[in-house]
């Protein structure tokens, strides 16, 4: 039986796709407050803002590749059985070959009703105001904003239960409820943090990799090919 490999990843595999980390130095997200752009009080005072924010950010990802990070975790599905637990937003895991991987706070391409969160459209296109449900009702970003739950957080919990390798990639593990899943593997399994500047405690069967994804990946991948 192959061993289940639980894979987290963050705003650092994508960046090296030039897909833009999620904040700034100021702050500021692309040169929006945060609160005005991913949130539902921002959605309800600036609506349009909102959607030509997620519009841009919908276009520039169709402009994008995988990386050499996406290919070599979609290869160890090989060797292991992998779930890829992403906070990232866009599809770049998948279309690399991942066959497994649960997003944490949506998907950019797509979309779903406001008073809905099930009804849920693929979208590839501009998102405006009248685009409707079958409903009638306004469709929104498929994406957790501030303030609002994290569904997928209980089916990302008990996947970590049953990891058997954990590696964490391009994350800083600041942010909660997602900085929390590492808590979830099972005592003593092997886990492996890729990340330029780590900013994680050292603990055991902790192995630290201070590089770059596209680095990083290619060196774990034949550690654990071993």
């Amino acid at each position: 039986m192959k061993k289940h490999l639980v894979v987290l990843t963050g705003a650092g595999i994508s960046a090296e796709s030039g897909i833009k980390t999620f904040r700034d130095a100021d702050g500021l997200w692309e040169g929006h407050d945060v609160m005005e752009v991913a949130t539902t009080e921002g959605f309800k005072t600036n609506p349009a803002l909102v959607l030509d924010f997620y519009n841009q950010r919908r276009r520039q990802l169709l402009e994008v590749a995988p990386n050499s990070a996406h290919y070599d975790l979609a290869k160890l599905e090989n060797n292991f059985k992998v779930t890829i637990i992403t906070q990232n937003v866009d599809d770049l895991h998948e279309r690399a070959g991942s066959n497994n991987v649960v997003h944490l706070h949506g998907e950019l391409l797509k979309v779903r009703s406001i008073v809905d969160e099930s009804n849920i459209k693929e979208w590839r296109t501009d998102l405006v105001l009248g685009d409707t449900c079958q409903n009638g009702q306004q469709l929104r970003p498929h994406i957790v904003w501030f303030g609002e739950d994290v569904p997928m957080i209980e089916k990302a919990i008990s996947i970590c239960e049953t990891a058997d390798i954990l590696l964490i990639i391009g994350t800083s593990m600041q942010v909660y409820p997602a900085a929390g899943l590492m808590n979830y593997v099972p005592e003593n399994t092997p886990t492996y943090f890729i990340d330029p500047k780590p900013a994680i405690d050292s603990k055991k069967n902790l192995t630290v990799i201070a590089e770059p994804a596209t680095v990083g990946v290619a060196k774990i991948s034949k550690t654990l090919l071993k």
